[in-house]
């Protein structure tokens, strides 16, 4: 037996112990000299009675039927409205505790994202959310490991490839990528690389000796004339020169013609994706080679399989590799998030704005789901279970009953002795 078991039982034993004495009491009143004492005696134990047997019912009819005519359709009060009581709680919790204006008082009194970052500061936390995360991410790979849930996603992802317009989808990626000159930035960091490109030792080389390699190979008997590893050195470096300053033009000059003509190449190319029924059934071809092709599939369920094989070994091992880097991101973010108010506010402002909008439809669910697992409970099994948890508190109310009854007969007793004392007088 639990220990909340024995302690109801004790307070039941108690609570009936207190009114079979006051029962002895009022029934072994009868049965002695009427002094005034006895007449207190029976004053007392009689009210007491009264108390104790009308609390006895108050308690009882909580739980259980009574059997009492008139009365007995207002008892049994948990059981009979155990569905009320379900949706009764379902309404509190989410009308008073996970309303938007009880979460957005709740985060503004906590400060959440100072509190993010002192939880991340805190030695061990970050570590500790890494290696969370990385079980996490176990636990998905395994789940995605199941036969049944991979092919669902198979399906899954071939009725929505099935669904794309591939040509006009490049189209829309194109025209995002270039709006607001945003491609323009793109090809900056290409013309740069090239230049870097273009600056290493290698790459020269690599030049000269094509330049060595086409006389010999076109002109054969100007090689054995020419010192051509001086000309394919010098070739090199012209070259070189050559590019870098085309390159250095393009670069500091936002009207170049090379930069015009690299924005209509695009725009020509997004109206011919959008437009062209040639690239629309290049599109439809591409489509159906990604959802039917077989070597295909193989060749992306063996990439998939390794790639998975990998990330399983490594999010098993305790020193993952992942788990550390998930751990720098949390002291990062946690460094990031003490030492930037305005980063915090905004953190804030954020998380404000997400409950507002989440809180609704959460709360809705949560609801939902007291109402319905209270409803699916069996009445008296959950009018035990309330009544273990609380019946102890509410046999006090028996014992509370049964003294404050007899209390009230010691008063009316002696209010009444004066009464008589006093017309006798």
């Amino acid at each position: 037996m639990s220990s909340t078991a024995s302690a109801l039982t004790r307070s039941k034993r108690l609570a009936l112990g207190l009114l079979l004495l006051v029962t002895v009491a009022f029934v072994a009143s009868h049965f002695l000299a009427q002094t005034l004492a006895v007449q207190c005696l029976r004053a007392v134990a009689e009210a007491a009675m009264v108390g104790a047997l009308a609390d006895w019912f108050a308690v009882s009819a909580l739980f259980r039927r009574i059997p009492i005519p008139w009365v007995q359709r207002h008892t049994a009060i948990i059981p009979r409205n155990k569905d009320r009581i379900g949706d009764n709680l379902a309404v509190f919790v989410r009308d008073r505790f996970l309303d938007p204006v009880s979460l957005v008082a709740l985060l503004r009194r906590h400060d959440a994202a100072q509190a993010l970052a002192d939880w991340l500061g805190a030695p061990g936390n970050s570590q500790l959310l890494g290696r969370q995360l990385a079980r996490l991410a176990l636990a998905g790979l395994e789940l995605v490991q199941d036969r049944q849930v991979e092919r669902l996603l198979a399906q899954a992802l071939r009725a929505v490839l099935a669904q794309v317009d591939f040509s006009r989808a490049l189209a829309t990626g194109l025209q995002a990528l270039t709006q607001d000159g945003r491609h323009q930035a793109v090809l900056d960091d290409v013309l740069r690389r090239i230049s870097a490109v273009l600056q290493q030792t290698d790459t020269q080389h690599l030049v000269a000796e094509a330049i060595v390699q086409w006389l010999k190979r076109e002109h054969p008997l100007k090689e054995k004339l020419l010192p051509t590893d001086w000309l394919g050195d010098k070739g090199a470096e012209l070259a070189a020169q050559a590019l870098e300053s085309l390159l250095h033009d393009i670069a500091h000059n936002p009207q170049h013609r090379m930069r015009e003509a690299f924005d209509g190449a695009l725009q020509r190319l997004i109206v011919r994706l959008q437009q062209d029924p040639d690239y629309a059934r290049r599109g439809e071809q591409f489509r159906h080679y990604v959802l039917h092709d077989e070597k295909l599939a193989t060749y992306l369920r063996d990439v998939w399989r390794r790639m998975r094989q990998r990330l399983e070994a490594d999010l098993a091992d305790p020193h993952s590799h992942i788990a550390r880097k998930l751990a720098g991101m949390g002291r990062g973010l946690s460094q990031a998030l003490a030492q930037d108010a305005a980063l915090r506010a905004s953190m804030n402002t954020r998380l404000e704005a997400w409950a507002q909008a989440l809180a609704p439809e959460v709360s809705e669910f949560i609801a939902r789901h007291i109402r319905e697992t209270v409803q699916r409970w069996d009445a008296q099994e959950l009018s035990a279970l309330v009544e273990q948890h609380m019946g102890k508190d509410l046999q006090f109310i028996r014992i509370n009953g049964t003294l404050v009854g007899g209390t009230i007969g010691l008063l009316l007793f002696g209010l009444g002795q004066l009464a008589q004392w006093w017309s006798a007088g």
